[in-house]
């Protein structure tokens, strides 16, 4: 027998590394440069080393396509809410009129459109 389970349940289900694995994979076969820094633990809590200064709440991947454009993306899952970090740095960000987002495994078609040619 084999189990049916709707697109709404598999976003709820997916974590936000599974979610970042998805976006990232997608985003490099369309061309898009991607980076990403990692968090590790230190003795003052998770730290994004060698990044210092404001590096708190910094969106989660930088895509860059070039000759096109650059966006900042945080991604979340379904439940995850963005830190007050987070909501400043993307404000930050747009105030330049950079493009930047908060992606969740439910808006994969707009992913799909925004990353594709």
């Amino acid at each position: 027998m084999i189990a049916v389970v709707s697109r709404a349940r598999l976003d709820r289900m997916m974590t936000e590394s599974q979610w970042q694995e998805q976006v990232v994979t997608y985003a490099r076969l369309r061309g898009w440069k991607v980076v990403h820094f990692r968090p590790a633990r230190t003795s003052r809590g998770w730290r994004t080393p060698p990044v210092q200064y404001d590096a708190s709440g910094f969106p989660d991947l930088v895509l860059v396509k070039p000759g096109d454009r650059i966006l900042y993306v945080e991604l979340k899952s379904e439940r995850g809410q963005l830190t007050k970090e987070q909501a400043r740095w993307l404000a930050a960000l747009d105030s330049t009129h950079a493009q930047t987002f908060c992606w969740r495994p439910s808006d994969w078609p707009t992913v799909q459109a925004v990353l594709s040619p």
